[in-house]
């Protein structure tokens, strides 16, 4: 691996503001500055799609930084000539940054129209949240299928579950966000299901990786909408963990890639994208090592979240801000 790893949890002063990021790596050198990717993709996921995009451009290298969805929005709204590319999970905020004027284009790309918007923001895979529970700690219950099996077993042995059940915090995740308010649009059961966990005290989460780690731990017996190309990584490698996609509907995010119009490197961007989809189409899973778009799993109907302005519609303020209101009432309860 051609890539240097820099000091994680240090301040990036070239941003003029203080900001913690999650991961920060150098991959490759050149005497020009580096293309840099604002990204709330693990690093380990995207290594070898940045790998070989440097084998392939010469003289270029790659600044990799990782934080959360709804922190990369805000940094990014706030200093969009610090970055160049912009890679994210919440495809509604995605969407508004394109919106708002955020985007290039990038033209001529072989892309199905479903998968893109504008020309300017590209999905590259599809992922489904999902029902994740510790095997171990489950123990003798039954293993739930959907969300309707999964309030059931909770009301029936609330003493296993107190405490040890978990979720994102969608005040502060924007991917949990979408995720909550595209299941609360397809069924009740959702705010059914966030009454029964905040009876059982659940746990709050920023991201997906922070209940992976807890579940292993034995700390949280079973998450929900724990994104499932994460858990799915996790599982092949831990016994510990069984990941289930609800058999009612399960909700399909699409990971998104937009080049920022204020870019310092536009080309280099430009190629990083057409790069990255075309990686995309091969699915080679040792270059390209996240879902594609042709699916999770071919085998299960998936409900996809789609890729267009009513995507947007809970990005009003007065509309997040009664979801969140509704959504505390339902799993924060007397915290």
């Amino acid at each position: 691996m051609r890539y240097i790893v820099l000091l994680i949890a240090l301040f990036f002063p070239v941003f003029g503001f203080s900001q913690e990021w999650e991961d920060q790596q150098t991959f490759g050198s050149s005497d020009q500055a580096p293309l840099r990717i604002l990204s709330s993709t693990d690093t380990s996921f995207f290594a070898p799609i940045i790998e070989d995009f440097i084998a392939s451009y010469s003289n270029i290298a790659v600044e990799y930084v990782v934080t959360g969805t709804a922190d990369i929005d805000r940094i990014f709204r706030a200093t969009p000539e610090q970055f160049d590319v912009v890679i994210s999970s919440a495809m509604d905020l995605q969407l508004k940054l394109t919106n708002d004027g955020f985007a290039v284009p990038v033209l001529d790309v072989e892309h199905p129209d479903w998968a893109q918007w504008g020309d300017s923001l590209f999905a590259f895979t599809s992922e489904p949240a999902a029902i994740v529970i510790n095997r171990h700690a489950l123990s003798d219950l039954p293993t739930p299928s959907s969300r309707q099996d999964l309030i059931e077993l909770m009301r029936k042995h609330p003493h296993r579950f107190q405490g040890r059940v978990g979720t994102y915090d969608v005040r502060q995740s924007g991917l949990g966000y979408l995720f909550a308010t595209q299941d609360a649009r397809a069924s009740e059961t959702y705010w059914r299901l966030m009454e029964v966990m905040g009876r059982m005290d659940a746990q709050l989460y920023c991201c997906s990786g922070q209940m992976i780690d807890d579940l292993r731990e034995g700390d949280l017996l079973l998450a929900y909408n724990v994104l499932g190309s994460y858990a799915r990584n996790q599982a092949e490698i831990s016994d510990e963990l069984m990941v289930i996609l609800p058999s009612d509907f399960p909700i399909t995010m699409m990971r998104t890639v937009l080049v920022s119009a204020n870019a310092t490197n536009p080309e280099h961007a430009e190629s990083f994208v057409r790069h990255l989809l075309a990686l995309q189409t091969a699915a080679d899973p040792l270059t390209f090592p996240l879902p594609p778009l042709s699916g999770f799993d071919d085998n299960i109907a998936q409900r996809t979240i789609n890729l267009n302005p009513a995507l947007m519609t809970y990005l009003d303020q007065m509309k997040r801000d009664a979801f969140i209101s509704e959504w505390e009432n339902a799993i924060v309860q007397d915290k």
